[in-house]
């Protein structure tokens, strides 16, 4: 019993984390603290905001009003995977080393594969359209030579 009053007094105060370290998915021996993707939803609003980044976890409170794009933009994608909206911008080198200040965590790597999966079916269906679109090409230039043979072959006949 005494065990449990110890690990709700977490660094981060969340009692999220420190279910999941009873259950053993959250810390490993590194020390690196380890959040399902439920458990970093609960963290959307203004005043408790996490973002994923590379499967990264960051708390963004305390940098909300600081963002020079706006608290706006960061509250959008709170609670939520971050990443393309983040590499989208082309943020610089300075802004990727602050960010490693905000950093508590890692995504768990169950939710990983969930995105990563997701993410393959995405780049698999632009490969294919990308193929499609070769093979077309392809087809187009080949029925233009024969057109273009027979067409000088009966000329000369």
């Amino acid at each position: 019993m005494g065990e449990e009053t110890v690990d709700k007094l977490t660094p981060t105060g969340s009692e999220c984390v420190s279910n999941a370290n009873k259950e053993g998915n959250g810390e490993t021996a590194e020390g690196v603290k380890y959040y399902t993707l439920e458990e970093i939803r609960a963290h959307s609003v203004s005043s408790d905001s996490w973002l994923i980044i590379h499967d990264k976890v960051y708390d963004v409170t305390s940098f909300l009003e600081e963002h020079p794009g706006g608290e706006e933009v960061l509250l959008e994608q709170a609670g939520s995977d971050a990443t393309e909206s983040f590499e989208d911008v082309g943020h610089s080198t300075d802004a990727r080393e602050m960010l490693q200040q905000y950093y508590v965590g890692e995504l768990h790597t169950d939710d990983r594969k969930k995105e990563a999966a997701t993410e393959e079916t995405f780049s698999n269906s632009e490969s294919s359209s990308w193929t499609t679109w070769l093979i077309s090409a392809i087809a187009a230039v080949v029925v233009g030579v024969v057109y273009r043979y027979y067409l000088l072959e009966h000329k000369s006949s």
